[in-house]
């Protein structure tokens, strides 16, 4: 059971949905290992009544979580194209420009600060995990390795390195301490600089049955009724927010200082608000509903598996993120659905799967072995991915979606 709410401090009790034992959905298991001990945890999401903030509980460090990472942003095409727009839109439409330090948070490979820097923008990348970090390195983008919040920042602040544009792209749900994180942020911002955070919108979560994304990576799924407390409890403001189409539907806000009056309130703020209030993203029933929805979710799913194996039919999947753990650990999938999953990443090739030891090959034992049907794990990039394995058409193969209903796809 949770104790106290992350942000608000409050007690916490009210079931969101209930996922079992899962093992870390990153803890991707070398050949050796395959036979060694696995840790199971809990991965049980619960409701803040008092702030509506749905989180988990801390059962794992990020320390632990984040010490040998196996996400490498730039093996997603869609991803790096992402960043690049997103790079192009702040130089046009805000005045960042060469004169600007632009500093993020989180910033992998390096996957969007090298179009900053080629565009000869100073930049800073902020990566806790270490090995990751190394790749943005030699990519000639400078990059700490630690965790951010208060404390980094201050230090940071002291040598002249605050941001004109800080930023941080799927990170906020993915910090323990949010409200030490997001001080943080209102220290290394500069007085009139812009913050910008994506991550994926509960309100999608919720409408679409999203329940692969919640693993013990995120420790929170945010609403922008939520978020837009948290930052103005750390003397920070919402004054823009878009939705965009990332991870199955997320948010991009806009972010300055309470004490910045230069940027004015974009009605798009209270639309949202509103939007989110009229769902019902402010009373607690709204929440009530969904650990059922989940279950039914599961239950068409695994008919619909069983029923193309006493056909006889070969299935593999594609992708290995972490919500196709989820996904597979709470519904029981095994290799004795899934012969074997592939991945574009090389970092994960010839691992296995935690939890369920599904092997993962690169994308080409498509072509060799045939398969009738490809379960598509990363479903947000179902139309990238089925782009990429247009081929199955040339002997009758299809795809399965498996969220928000399972579907077949010829």
């Amino acid at each position: 059971m949770m104790q106290t709410c992350r942000f608000c401090g409050e007690i916490v009790t009210q079931n969101f949905v209930d996922l079992g034992m899962s093992p870390l959905s990153n803890s991707f298991i070398k050949p050796e290992n395959l036979y060694a001990a696995e840790t199971f945890l809990p991965l049980h999401a619960f409701v803040c009544s008092h702030c509506y903030l749905v989180q988990l509980e801390e059962f794992e460090t990020p320390d632990h979580i984040f010490q040998d990472y196996v996400y490498f942003s730039s093996f997603s095409q869609s991803w790096l194209k992402h960043a690049q727009q997103y790079v192009d839109m702040m130089m046009s439409d805000y005045p960042i420009s060469s004169t600007c330090h632009v500093v993020e948070i989180a910033s992998n490979d390096g996957y969007l600060l090298q179009y900053f820097k080629e565009k000869k923008v100073p930049v800073l990348g902020i990566e806790p995990a270490r090995n990751v970090a190394r790749v943005a390195i030699d990519k000639g983008i400078p990059t700490i390795s630690e965790f951010f919040g208060k404390n980094l920042a201050l230090k940071l602040t002291e040598q002249g390195k605050q941001a004109d544009l800080l930023l941080g792209n799927n990170v906020l749900a993915h910090v323990p301490d949010i409200n030490d994180f997001v001080a943080g942020m209102k220290i290394l911002l500069k007085s009139n600089g812009i913050i910008t955070m994506e991550f994926p919108h509960l309100l999608r979560l919720i409408e679409d049955v999203q329940f692969d994304t919640i693993y013990h990576e995120h420790f929170s799924y945010l609403s922008l009724t939520t978020v837009n407390k948290l930052f103005f409890a750390h003397g920070l403001q919402v004054f823009d927010v878009e939705n965009i189409n990332t991870h199955g539907g997320s948010l991009r806000i806009y972010v300055k200082h309470l004490e910045d009056s230069a940027k004015q309130i974009n009605q798009r703020v209270q639309n949202l608000l509103d939007e989110e209030e009229q769902a019902g993203l402010n009373q607690i029933e709204t929440y009530n509903d969904f650990s059922n929805r989940v279950k039914q979710v599961k239950r068409n799913l695994i008919e619909l598996l069983i029923e193309l194996k006493n056909e006889g039919k070969t299935i593999v999947g594609y992708g290995a993120p972490a919500k196709g753990n989820t996904l597979f650990n709470y519904c029981g999938i095994r290799a004795d659905f899934v012969d074997y999953t592939v991945d574009r990443s090389p970092y994960k090739q010839g691992l296995f799967l935690p939890g369920t030891h599904i092997p993962i090959h690169s994308p080409e034992m498509i072509q060799e072995t045939k398969p009738e049907y490809i379960l598509i794990l990363p479903w947000n990039l179902k139309e990238e991915i089925m782009g990429q394995t247009s081929f199955i058409r040339e002997w009758g193969g299809k795809w399965i979606i498996p969220i928000p209903e399972a579907l077949i796809i010829e």
